[in-house]
């Protein structure tokens, strides 16, 4: 633009023939939609004669490597159709300047190399792979790629588990597992056969190490999230790419060239091969895949898993019903957090997943209203229980609520007395009983996770979770089992501040305003532009949907039962709070009672000690026991 170069020319000094004009496809900037917009400047690096012929990027962009952009952000665009064809609306009212440079190419620029694969950081790992595949760098442009990869691969796997993120199917999850395995799948390619992947990640973090310290500290851990990962893939590795071998042979030899997108699926459903590492083994091998094929076998499985999840749940698969209900009659619209019955009108009725415009006395029903105090189960709690009854008399016993449409809530229950119609008044209430002690359990799962967090540090983040009356369960990411201490740490934590009575409040919020206040939000869970942060005390703050107690000594005391493994990387916590705890507890306190008084003289704390002592003199005896069988037998046999 005109002002740009002027300023580069006058104020800044720089020739005019070092200044090139470009239109608005490269040299104007904007996001794509209505917003903020403006020209840009590109800053390029002349790497000299030996990279290409002069002229400027415009003529070989090869030679001059751009390492800096500064767009000058002072124009609204408005609505339009690609990188040029839009309006601009006028002037911002405050302007600003993006700029970026690029870090690592600048260090190639200073540091003399050829890439940012070279520069002294990324070089450590390069050379490592260097040193455990045996493989020149620099011999072969094939070879060189697979180096880099391997380099760029190994070092950002390294800062994604540092960060919390463990390798899974989804997510970012799914990213640094694509990652780690093109790190592996690189250094067979290249002719090393042996687990390599912790001194990978060890060479990543003796580079990256004196930056983030953090690396350093996590490093053992880091180390045993990679290995777990490498020795899971090296098995699928090994079954996949012998059907892999065997399926590319049989249509290179029936002359075709495409692998098909059922046997891609196979791969990828039956042996966990994934579908990037497909394409690529295939390309190799000069074959392409049917990747269209591939999506739409994926597309119908998860359509599958969907629908058969939302069958779990609403107790059929096809939700044209709810969705009628949904357009005709509205969405539903709950009153649970601040109210435990209210007046209400039927807005649907369906038996035996058919809509009805009434049911009887004995008929399994779901019923929508306009209205609910009823929680349908979601976000790891499970749903209300209570009554829905009329003026006539008619009692309807609900058991769980569900949403198979989104703010749809789906009352299923059972007609115990009497009749009901579509458009009838009705007066529902939940079970308070079930209510508090599932209140309970939620807000306790949220202590728990933060005493996880405080004493395992910031990885040890919900992967999922289930509240229940009195019980609940809290799943989170973790390469082996926790350790008694850690446990025994997190419920003294909790209990503690239990006594402490902290309020536990909810309030509707921004997300910015959220983030400011520290809000801890689920990876995974999708939240609107409004959302609810439930925060006990100012300690502990999420966001989240579900019910909670007002005060934390409302609680009792919580008792953590369990710790086991429920998958790869993820650990499963289940626990007891309120007065299934208390129970849990006195029965303990009875059945150690009655083992004292079976040991005679043993204090409570000495039973395990004494417990062991006569565990062995049982032993003991029945060695000895069967060796006296023993010389009785010979002695029968010596008499004959």
């Amino acid at each position: 633009d005109d002002e740009a170069a002027d300023i580069w020319h006058k104020k800044i000094g720089v020739p005019k023939e070092r200044i090139q004009r470009r239109d608005m496809n490269d040299n104007y900037w904007s996001m794509g939609v209505p917003g903020p917009c403006g020209p840009c400047s590109e800053i390029y690096y002349d790497r000299g004669p030996e990279y290409g012929k002069d002229g400027g990027p415009i003529a070989d962009e090869e030679r001059y490597l751009e390492v800096w952009n500064l767009v000058f952000m002072q124009f609204e665009r408005g609505a339009g159709a690609g990188k040029t064809d839009y309006p601009i609306l006028g002037e911002l009212p405050n302007k600003n300047i993006d700029t970026g440079l690029g870090l690592e190419r600048m260090a190639a620029i200073l540091q003399g190399v050829e890439n940012i694969y070279e520069i002294d950081t990324t070089r450590i790992i390069l050379d490592k792979a260097v040193d455990l595949t045996g493989v020149k760098y620099g011999s072969a442009p094939k070879s060189d790629v697979s180096l880099r990869v391997i380099a760029d691969h190994a070092r950002t796997a390294a800062m994604l588990i540092c960060d919390g993120v463990t390798p899974g199917n989804e997510g970012r999850g799914y990213v640094l597992r694509r990652m780690m395995r093109r790190t592996i799948r690189n250094m067979r390619l290249l002719g090393s056969q042996e687990p390599i992947i912790k001194e990978l990640i060890d060479a990543s973090i003796k580079a990256m190490g004196p930056q983030y310290p953090e690396l350093v500290t996590d490093q053992s851990r880091i180390q045993k999230v990679a290995v777990a990962e490498e020795e899971s893939f090296l098995q699928t590795l090994k079954s996949g790419t012998q059907i892999f071998d065997t399926a590319a042979s049989e249509i290179k030899n029936g002359g075709g060239k495409v692998l098909s997108g059922d046997a891609a699926f196979k791969l990828h459903d039956t042996y966990g091969f994934p579908i990037d590492l497909t394409l690529e083994m295939a390309n190799e091998q000069g074959l392409e895949v049917d990747a269209d094929g591939f999506r739409r076998l994926m597309k119908e499985q998860k359509d599958r898993a969907k629908a058969d999840s939302k069958a779990k749940k609403s107790g059929h698969t096809d939700l044209t019903e709810y969705r009628k209900i949904a357009d005709e009659s509205g969405l539903s619209e709950f009153i649970g957090y601040s109210s435990i019955e209210s007046e209400a009108k039927v807005r649907g009725l369906l038996v035996d997943g058919k809509s009805s415009m009434s049911a009887s006395e004995g008929d399994e029903i779901e019923i929508v209203l306009d209205r609910t105090p009823f929680y349908a189960e979601g976000g790891g709690q499970l749903a209300d229980g209570g009554v829905i009854t009329l003026a006539n008399g008619t009692k309807i016993q609900i058991d769980d609520v569900q949403a198979p449409v989104p703010s749809l809530s789906v009352h299923r229950g059972r007609v115990i007395v009497g009749s009901v119609e579509v458009g009838n008044d009705v007066h529902a209430s939940i079970d308070l009983e079930r209510r508090r002690a599932i209140s309970r359990a939620h807000s306790a799962t949220h202590m728990v996770h933060k005493a996880f967090r405080e004493i395992l540090g910031e990885t040890a983040t919900q992967a999922g979770s289930e509240n229940s009356p009195g019980r609940f369960r809290f799943d989170f990411p973790s390469t082996g089992a926790v350790p008694t201490s850690v446990l025994n740490d997190v419920e003294s934590r909790v209990n503690a501040l239990l006594l402490e009575d902290w309020e536990v409040t909810a309030e509707i919020m921004s997300q910015d305003e959220a983030k400011k206040l520290g809000a801890m939000a689920l990876f995974g869970e999708k939240y609107g532009d409004r959302v609810r942060v439930v925060s006990v005390g100012d300690w502990a703050r999420e966001l989240c949907g579900g019910t909670h107690v007002a005060r934390t000594g409302q609680l009792g005391v919580v008792k953590l039962l369990s710790e086991s493994s429920i998958g790869a990387g993820v650990r499963r916590v289940e626990a007891l709070v309120g007065a299934d705890a208390y129970k849990f507890l006195a029965r303990e306190h009875i059945l150690v009672n009655q083992l004292t008084d079976l040991i005679k003289g043993a204090k409570s704390e000495e039973l395990p000690e004494r417990i062991s002592e006569l565990i062995n003199k049982l032993k003991d005896t029945e060695k000895e026991l069967g060796q006296v069988r023993s010389q009785q037998a010979l002695s029968q046999v010596a008499g004959l």
